[in-house]
């Protein structure tokens, strides 16, 4: 199984990751994100909107099980992170949570 803290780390240090629900958003809507991770508490209004643009892009967002605190501490950001698209994987292995969440449920089982 995979260490999700890990991926998210890895990803951050050798990959291509936009922070903040504006750039994830607009990274959905131009369909250049490969997966989009939302914060447990990103708010409701930011989470739809995402979701909406990654239903027509075709992209699959996963919710973090932790806050927007969380997700930064992880991302080693001083500042909360309540979105973040990852562009390009680096060495991380987190693009294997896709296949992962689309057979348990889509879209990473968000309301």
């Amino acid at each position: 199984m995979i260490d999700i803290d890990k991926a998210i780390r890895t990803v951050v240090k050798t990959g291509k990751v936009s922070f903040g629900a504006n750039s994830t958003i607009k990274s959905a809507k131009m369909g250049k994100a490969k997966l989009i991770i939302l914060a447990a508490n990103c708010p409701k209004n930011v989470r739809e909107d995402i979701e909406y643009y990654c239903k027509l892009s075709d992209i699959p967002p996963i919710v973090y099980k932790g806050s927007s605190i969380d997700l930064a501490a992880i991302c080693g950001k001083p500042f909360i992170i309540s979105a973040l698209s990852i562009k390009e994987p680096g060495d991380s292995e987190i693009l294997k949570l896709i296949e992962k969440t689309e057979s348990e449920e889509p879209y990473g089982g968000t309301e």
